[in-house]
């Protein structure tokens, strides 16, 4: 069974920066997308952003231009710069890599909170 684990998240002023890192515990055949989600408290989990095989990216509206995902092939790693925060930023962000055969992981979600 593969695991992701994701690290860091954390405490963060408004305006300030953060990088999400999240690793597979082995190698995963066949990825198509990896991405970043996030669920703040009462709300749905959103996409953040995703990155697939070749290289194409898509963010969510709300943080263009602020958030940038990055993957490694080689070490099966995806992340997320997060720049310029704000306090509704704030949320547990999730790591979801899809691969081949219906192959769906998610990581067990680290904080972040950007405090005004």
């Amino acid at each position: 069974q593969v695991q992701l684990v994701e690290s860091g998240g954390g405490l963060v002023q408004a305006g300030g920066s953060l990088r999400l890192s999240c690793a597979a515990s082995r190698n995963i055949f066949g990825i198509n997308v990896m991405g970043w989600y996030r669920q703040a408290p009462g709300k749905t989990r959103e996409l953040v952003a995703a990155i697939t095989n070749n290289g194409g990216t898509s963010y969510a509206d709300s943080v263009l231009g602020r958030f940038t995902i990055s993957r490694d092939n080689a070490r099966n790693m995806v992340y997320l710069q997060m720049n310029s925060l704000k306090p509704e930023d704030t949320a547990v962000y999730y790591c979801n890599i899809r691969a081949i055969l219906n192959q769906n992981y998610w990581g067990q979600g680290t904080q972040v909170t950007v405090s005004s």
